[in-house]
């Protein structure tokens, strides 16, 4: 595990987006695994101006993404799939049909949990996985629990300190879902490269927790330090316990 210390956020999405512009150069084929909330759209941003000069070709990139709400249709404006769209996806030439979302609809979440591992395992292998990283240490929608690790993809009840950080999207708090769909850590520990990014005070103490604690399910970013290539790039702020 790499951590590289930026002073500030703007940093850290220079440092981020460049790694991937390096990658879809090298590798116009690539398969990205995406994260959702705040911390990557200035990434995403760097990305779509990259495209805008002329610098990066999204046509035959495929993607997919760690999670979405169970019950919210794509359309929803708090959808991940929404979020992807409006963040990135409409604004390069990446092909829609080659861009993939865990599916939170339907009558039968388990089976589109089992749908989704089936589809990471075709494809070939994700080759850089972006992951942002909750207040409680979780990586996807994959939340603290006492004993085990879920290794696929998964139906997850959120707990009260995400659905408080993930309130502030909806109009009423009460509108948002306890439940989501989320890739397991066998997915994310599958990727090729993973890129851990981490601004602010509020996520000090998970950093420290993945970086210098012991691994345990209690912090689920902690398996990472188990992962072969991984990097964490976080501002000053989310560094300031190490």
């Amino acid at each position: 595990m790499q951590v590289l210390v930026c002073k500030n956020p703007a940093e850290v999405a220079e440092a981020a987006s460049m790694i991937f512009a390096s990658l879809i150069y090298e590798k116009p084929n690539c398969i990205l695994g995406l994260a959702t909330g705040s911390t990557p759209v200035p990434t995403y941003q760097r990305l779509i101006a990259l495209y805008n000069k002329g610098l990066l070709d999204f046509s035959k990139v495929r993607s997919y993404n760690l999670d979405e709400y169970v019950s919210l249709a794509g359309t929803h404006p708090c959808s991940y799939r929404y979020f992807m769209n409006t963040e990135l996806f409409d604004h390069v030439n990446i092909d829609k049909a080659n861009t993939h979302v865990p599916n939170g609809l339907g009558d039968d979440p388990e089976a589109n949990a089992r749908e989704y591992d089936k589809m990471l395992e075709e494809c070939g292998g994700i080759d850089l996985q972006l992951l942002g990283i909750g207040r409680n240490g979780h990586i996807g929608f994959n939340e603290p629990r006492n004993d085990h690790f879920v290794y696929n993809t998964n139906i997850v009840t959120l707990t009260q300190s995400t659905r408080e950080a993930n309130a502030q999207y909806f109009d009423k708090p009460e509108d948002m879902p306890e439940k989501a769909i989320s890739m397991g850590v066998g997915g994310i520990m599958a990727a090729k490269r993973v890129l851990l990014l981490a601004t602010g005070k509020s996520k000090a103490q998970a950093v420290h927790d993945t970086v210098k604690g012991p691994i345990t399910p209690m912090v689920p970013a902690s398996i990472l330090q188990a992962h072969q290539n991984c990097q964490i790039i976080c501002d000053a702020e989310a560094a300031s316990l190490l």
